[in-house]
């Protein structure tokens, strides 16, 4: 009763009377609790919650349960949801078939992609998963199909893209990466690096939820949108989780580290933690940083506050629904070798000089022996993944650059 009477209010340009002849129309006769509910209901939301009707049915099963169980409905109203505000330039979807069409899919499909009846986590057929599996060392990969992976991939480019991330994160950002993450810390007394643990899975379905909500979507296109990039851990693949935690945080729905969408929902979910541990860097007058799930601290700090900053940033990360790592935990000075992300920033980022002479030796290998023999991993393109490789290890590097690329230039025979 409650959903027939929030349908039928939201069927109304949300005037008094127009309100009460609404309930009237679905309740029959005329109710004499209608129009103190409709006073209840305008005190609570002076604008009409057209993309919450979820919301307003709660509201109304708890604010006129007695006269709800004693009204039968005699005919449904009923309105679409529709979008009332977009924070940002996403596309506005205010109901499922709008969703649909923007994903190029009929409703059958949206509803097999979003699997509200969860047939990819109890399917025993292959052809039935959504997703598929493969473990690695404290973490799981999972991987969307082609066509889910194709519709998360337009969420992506065309909602995603368009909400601006936290100005300290360099992972999964365009026009930022590694190099500009760890330019930040680069030439600084001290290095703090922390990482967090379980950082994907431990962002559940509903702070996914209240992302979309946030942007504009009413609630159907949120759970609909959730639904699509977010999933639940089959029985099956949790047998080889290597702790009951891992295992606890993939059984319930949330981000599948593999899907495209997963790091930018996870940037934006993430945005109030990089806000608050900004301000507490702030407050050291340090500088800090985050690529995924590596946060950086750099500064000059004695080891005391040192300890107090450590013993503060996990307390925030904690507050904010993440965890860290309390085996990498890393503090690093000058006289020691400072890194993040592969690369040493005690002066400027740069790869180690071990793995830069390892790279001559294999581009001198290539040259004098061919490609075939020096491929000793198998790549199946070994030109051009040596050729990332020279790029990576020379990016800022001018010295470098010029002695990599002539030896690559000889391995693959350019002029």
């Amino acid at each position: 009763m409650a959903g027939a009477l929030a349908d039928a209010l939201l069927t109304t340009g949300w005037q008094p009377g127009e309100m009460v002849a609404a309930i009237r129309s679905v309740a029959g006769g005329g109710p004499a609790w209608a129009r103190r509910l409709v006073d209840e209901v305008l005190l609570a939301y002076p604008r009409a919650p057209a993309d919450r009707p979820r919301e307003l049915r709660r509201f109304l099963a708890e604010g006129a349960r007695t006269a709800v169980r004693r009204t039968v409905i005699r005919h449904r109203l009923v309105v679409p949801a529709r979008v009332v505000r977009m924070r940002w330039d996403a596309p506005g979807l205010g109901d499922l078939g709008e969703l649909a069409a923007f994903l190029g899919v009929d409703g059958d499909a949206l509803d097999w992609f979003a699997d509200r009846r969860e047939i990819n986590r109890h399917a025993r057929d292959e052809r039935l998963r959504h997703y598929r599996y493969g473990w690695r060392p404290h973490r799981l990969i999972e991987a969307p199909k082609p066509r889910l992976r194709d519709l998360q991939r337009l969420v992506l480019d065309q909602i995603l893209a368009r909400v601006p991330v936290h100005e300290h994160v360099h992972g999964f950002v365009p026009g930022r990466g590694t190099h500009t993450f760890a330019r930040v810390h680069a030439g600084h007394d001290v290095l703090v690096s922390l990482d967090l643990r379980a950082f994907f899975s431990s962002i559940t379905a509903a702070r996914i939820y209240g992302l979309f909500r946030g942007i504009g979507y009413p609630e159907p296109v949120a759970h609909a949108l959730t639904a699509l990039t977010t999933t639940r851990t089959p029985a099956h693949v949790l047998r080889a989780a290597p702790g009951p935690h891992l295992a606890a945080l993939l059984r319930r729905p949330h981000l599948p580290q593999g899907a495209p969408t997963s790091p930018a929902l996870a940037n934006l979910c993430a945005f109030r933690l990089d806000r608050r541990l900004s301000g507490l860097a702030g407050r050291f007058g340090l500088a800090y940083g985050r690529y995924a799930d590596d946060l950086a601290f750099s500064g000059s700090l004695d080891p005391q506050r040192v300890d107090l900053l450590v013993t503060l940033a996990g307390r925030i990360v904690a507050e904010e629904g993440f965890r860290i790592h309390p085996g990498k935990i890393r503090i690093r000075r000058r006289s020691q070798r400072q890194s993040l992300t592969g690369l040493v920033v005690n002066e400027r980022p740069a790869v180690p000089r071990e793995e830069y002479d390892r790279l001559r030796a294999i581009l001198h290998n290539a040259a004098t022996h061919g490609l075939a023999e020096a491929n000793r991993d198998g790549h199946a393109d070994f030109a051009a993944h040596l050729a990332g490789r020279v790029a990576w290890m020379a990016h800022r590097h001018p010295s470098r650059a010029v002695k990599l690329h002539r030896l690559l230039e000889q391995a693959t025979g350019q002029d």
